[in-house]
């Protein structure tokens, strides 16, 4: 597990190079890792991008947790950048969250 945490965060900080992306990082739901990628103002998520995840087994938040018909990934706004969430479904829900009983 630790192998892929530590690939998907050499790719968040690849995709954050990319001209339309403000940022990108790693982050952790109650049982998935995503790959959250916000894109700066006016811009929109390029293809490329879109494709590189899903090809390291990376899909759009809405389409894995079926939560929404918006775009697959699209998360609304987070100040001015637009964010896109991408679960990681070679790990998914491997990860457990802390419960209190």
């Amino acid at each position: 597990m630790a192998d892929r945490a530590t690939e998907l965060r050499r790719l968040a900080a690849d995709i954050s190079d990319h001209d339309a992306i403000d940022d990108a990082f790693v982050a952790k739901s109650f049982t998935d890792q995503l790959v959250v990628v916000d894109c700066k103002t006016g811009k929109e998520l390029p293809d490329a991008i879109t494709e590189r995840l899903r090809d390291r087994g990376l899909d759009g938040a809405n389409d894995v947790y079926a939560t929404t018909d918006d775009e697959g990934s699209a998360a609304g706004a987070v100040g001015d950048a637009t964010r896109h969430q991408f679960v990681d479904t070679e790990t998914r829900g491997d990860h457990q969250s802390y419960v209190v009983d």
